[in-house]
């Protein structure tokens, strides 16, 4: 797991993010001759015996730029037909110029469902594995011609630390058109300064983060702290950094002091647990009381009736909900065993009862530890 900037150096396996105010100029199109440039740079990490991801913004960007659009669109179909449109010059971009390298792409476009459902979870975990063993670039994107809810994974950092988790990446790379994360914006204050390297769970990061400046893209350095958050969950670090600034990818690898390092704090957690704290979508609500927020947090022990205040949402057995202290602060995710009706009928009971309330007793439990993970 990478400690310091020199741990860089030595790593395999990165994912690189592309934001959209870079790939279109701020607006103006898809920027060729800066697409090459950091084709250039993966190439030459893979080249040289390395395995890289690229997760690319700029689709829908670029499709409003053909289609003469100034303004993102607000409605969902516009948004569909501007990623429709662009996707197809995006993509064509990168496989011109990889290939002008000696390297094949693979497009991959996926959806939240493909990350919330076990089995296409588990291939697309597969076929990106298998694109890196054959020496393939996968170019990722989200599907946003068909994404039900505005294309959200919400934006491509979210999407790109995912796919960190997804191949067990050792660095996720998140170039954007500022110099890095300061403490505080930049834009109202004079005095900020940008933050060289900092832990995921410092709360400096919550003060520091702010939106999007460019209003191309979604997301800001609120987002890309977020993601650097849910990429630690495989011990994955984290740079933000300018991709403007010349040979950025090989300066990051030669542990440069450039843009801002965000530390994992812990090692991997077991792929199934990094699968259940990704998603984005939860079916319900627990609510629990502090004896079993405590027993979560402390003990690592499976969570029972007894400890639920209450139920929101509609779920049935083995949909993921998020549970939460009575303050709404979220403590973790699982699978639950009864629905939601089921649980509303149980909570605040012993498992003893379970039988007796429903007229028959699955588990004893509500979520057991196998299948509940710390948020």
């Amino acid at each position: 797991m990478i400690q310091s900037r020199e741990d860089l150096t030595v790593t395999r396996r990165w994912v690189v993010k592309i934001g959209s105010a870079l790939l279109t100029a701020d607006g103006k199109g898809l920027d060729r001759e800066a697409l090459a440039s950091w084709v250039d740079q993966m190439s030459a990490r893979v080249l040289s015996g390395r395995e890289l991801v690229l997760v690319s913004s700029g689709a829908v960007a670029e499709g409003m730029s053909r289609m003469g659009w100034r303004r993102r669109p607000s409605t969902l179909h516009e948004l569909q037909a501007a990623a429709a449109i662009g996707q197809m010059g995006l993509i064509r971009a990168y496989e011109t110029c990889f290939m002008k390298r000696g390297l094949h792409t693979a497009q991959i476009l996926l959806t939240h469902d493909d990350l919330v459902n076990r089995t296409r979870y588990l291939n697309a975990r597969s076929t990106l594995r298998t694109l890196l063993g054959l020496r393939v670039v996968p170019v990722v994107n989200e599907n946003d011609t068909v994404a039900n809810e505005e294309l959200r994974f919400g934006d491509n950092d979210t999407l790109a630390a995912l796919v960190a988790n997804l191949v067990d990446a050792e660095l996720l790379v998140l170039l954007t058109d500022q110099l890095g994360l300061f403490d505080a914006d930049p834009r109202i204050d004079s005095k900020a300064r940008i933050i060289p390297e900092c832990r995921v769970d410092d709360n400096l990061l919550d003060k520091a983060a702010g939106g999007s400046i460019s209003g191309l893209g979604q997301g800001g350095m609120e987002t890309k702290v977020r993601a650097a958050r849910i990429a630690a969950r495989s011990g994955t670090a984290t740079v933000i950094a300018p991709g403007r600034g010349e040979d950025v990818l090989a300066r990051i690898g030669s542990g440069e002091e450039i843009g801002t390092l965000l530390l994992a704090t812990q090692g991997p957690e077991a792929a199934r647990k990094r699968w259940l704290a990704g998603h984005l979508q939860v079916r319900g609500r627990l609510i629990l009381d502090a004896g079993a927020v405590r027993v979560l947090r402390e003990s690592g022990r499976s969570l029972l009736a007894v400890g639920v205040v209450d139920v929101t949402g509609s779920f049935s057995r083995g949909q993921v909900v998020s549970c939460t202290d009575e303050k709404g602060r979220e403590v973790a995710r699982g699978l639950v065993n009864y629905s939601a009706s089921e649980t509303m009928g149980i909570k605040g009971k012993p498992s003893s009862q379970i039988r007796e309330i429903l007229g028959y007793m699955d588990e004893e439990e509500i979520i057991h530890r196998d299948n509940l993970v710390l948020i």
